[in-house]
This record gives structure tokens, sequence and C-alpha cells, in this order.
């Protein structure tokens, strides 16, 4: 193999994750701007609304990176893919629509080899075949972007900041989601932050025309001390946005979503929180909230955070599955 990794990443540009003005920027970054600074890629960027021919990649590159398995992300069509012979990794979009958009028919259309995303592998198989390869890289920390924000002692101290999707609180839709939970409601993915906002004590922040309201997350998060992150099935990237704005981070760890993978340690790089003890967590906070050991907390989390779940760390372990897969091929 050639001292750099050719690789063609190829991707269609009206992706609004890949377009630069979403309000989760967090794939832009990795692949429009991470990929380019690791020392070991050389990669060029085909941008591509419908099919593309791969014969024009024929002993140019070493391999081929596509942003999602569905023609959202993805072109419509690989054409001459089973002639090139060059191997195909895939971020994976989430896991529990892989049936609803048919996402398992991309595999032979793509030629894919190797899956990617940072869902632990148990979610990734709960829904797809276990001879689809697959392996958690943890990205979406750009760190030019959590620098230089409101230090904590500076921070909104008596309220805590909840965002993101979330059920509704009334009644009805509350009985709509336990009737319907395989719709994947608001309640199904997000039932710890929903209840949540019945807090008096919680600050709530959705969207607004697909954008947070007047700044960007960082900032956003920035203003409050402390924040929840709250996912039923599976961490998402919320919980290492959370942390690495530097906030006192109330995590929804359990055996349901597994989040212990991530490496984050209660009371010494986050707080853990369930079900049964949110309130009670919420509550020691609130109660001794000037405690320099909230403080601590954050810091050592921000730092956690920054070290190990940055953009550039993601890329170099995209980096060794590239060459795995490419000395295999």
């Amino acid at each position: 193999m050639k001292e750099k990794i050719r690789v063609a990443f190829i991707y269609k540009p009206s992706w609004v994750f890949l377009s630069g003005n979403h309000f989760d920027n967090t794939t832009y970054y990795f692949f429009m701007h991470a990929l380019k600074r690791n020392v070991d890629l050389d990669v060029t960027y085909f941008p591509v609304e419908n099919d593309f021919d791969c014969a024009k990649l024929k002993g140019k590159f070493d391999l081929i990176l596509l942003p999602n398995n569905n023609t959202d992300g993805s072109p419509d069509k690989l054409i001459g893919i089973n002639e090139l012979g060059v191997p195909v990794i895939c971020r994976t979009g989430d896991p529990h629509w892989a049936k609803k958009y048919n996402q398992f028919s991309f595999h032979e259309k793509y030629k894919i080899d190797y899956y990617f995303n940072f869902m632990h592998e148990s979610y990734f198989y709960k829904f797809y075949p276990r001879n689809f390869k697959y392996k958690t890289i943890v990205f979406g920390v750009e760190s030019s972007l959590y620098q230089n924000l409101i230090p904590f002692k500076n921070r909104i101290t008596n309220r805590i900041l909840n965002s993101g999707a979330v059920g509704k609180l009334s009644l009805k839709s509350w009985i709509a989601s336990r009737l319907l939970a395989s719709k994947r409601s608001g309640w199904y993915f997000y039932k710890l932050r929903t209840k949540c906002n019945e807090l008096p004590y919680v600050d709530y922040y959705g969207m607004s025309e697909e954008k947070y309201i007047h700044e960007d997350y960082a900032s956003l998060l920035s203003k409050y001390r402390a924040a929840i992150t709250a996912t039923t099935f599976y961490p998402t990237i919320k919980y290492w946005e959370t942390s690495a704005a530097g906030c006192l981070t109330f995590m929804e760890i359990t055996n349901t979503n597994k989040g212990e993978y991530l490496g984050y340690k209660d009371n010494e790089t986050a707080i853990f929180i369930n079900e049964s003890n949110y309130k009670k967590k919420f509550e020691e906070y609130l109660s001794d909230i000037d405690n320099p050991k909230w403080e601590e907390i954050a810091e050592k989390g921000r730092k956690y955070t920054l070290r190990e779940f940055n953009n550039d760390k993601a890329v170099e372990n995209l980096v060794k599955l590239m060459k795995s897969v490419c000395e295999s091929a």
C-alpha cells in the first residue's frame, strides 16, 4: 500500500448533514474537515447527486468512503462497483431505521465491506445481520468549537438545561406512546429526557426551523453549569457535546443503553442518572450548588471528552480500520 491511503469520498452535496448549515453539523465537520487534516489520508471529494461511474477511480484509489448506506447521503448508484475491486467503508445511520428504509439492500448495491458509527456494536447488531462487519468509532467533537466558552463560575446556576427531541407531556400523548411504541415516538427514544421536562427547575430548549434559537449548540450549552443527556437505547453525540462544553453532565447510563462503553465515570467525569434516581441527583446538585466538586467533575469530563472523542482521534481510528480493510482486501 502507498504511504497515504488514497480515499475517494463519494457523497451527495444536497444531503443536509453535509451542508454545513444544519443544526447538527457533527457529520459535516468529521467528513468535510477532520478527514483532510489526517496525514495518513489523501482524500478526494466526489460530490454527485445521482449516479457515479466508478470506472474513473480505477487504479487511482485504495478505498471508497460513503457517508451513509442510503441514497439521502450517497449516490443512487455506484456504476461498475463490482468491477472496481476496492473496499468500501460506510458510516451507517441510526440502526433502528434499517428495516424501514431497506438499508440492507445497499450492502450489496454499494458492495460495503465495513460499517462504522458511534453506537455500541450490540445496538448495530440488534437490527443488522451478524455477517455485516461493524466498528464503533466515536466522533462528533470538533475541538475548535469548544474553546473560549463561558467559564463555569459565570454560568446559570439554579437551572438545569435539557435539549433535543422529546415526547409531548400530555396524558394523551403518553398513552399513545405506550400503545404505539413500535412507531418510535419521542417517549420511546427519550423517555427520561421527556420526564425531566416536568421538573420546575429544568429549562428546555427545542428547535425552530431545524436550528437552536439565536445560537449554536456549544454556546447554548455553555450558558449553563449543568445539563441533561438522556436517550433510552443508546448514547447520542449530545452526551459528548454537552461534556465538551464544560457542563456538569447528568448522563443517562443504564444496562439498556449500554452507555458504559464511553468510559465516563460516575461522580468523576459525569453524574449518572436513570429513571429511579434522576430527581435525587438533580436535587443533590441544586441543594449544594456552590460545592467545588461540581466544577471539578465538569472539568474532568470536559478534558476526558476533548481527549478521547475529538474528531481527529476518531479519524485516526477510522484510518486504522481502513488499513486493516485494505490489507485484507
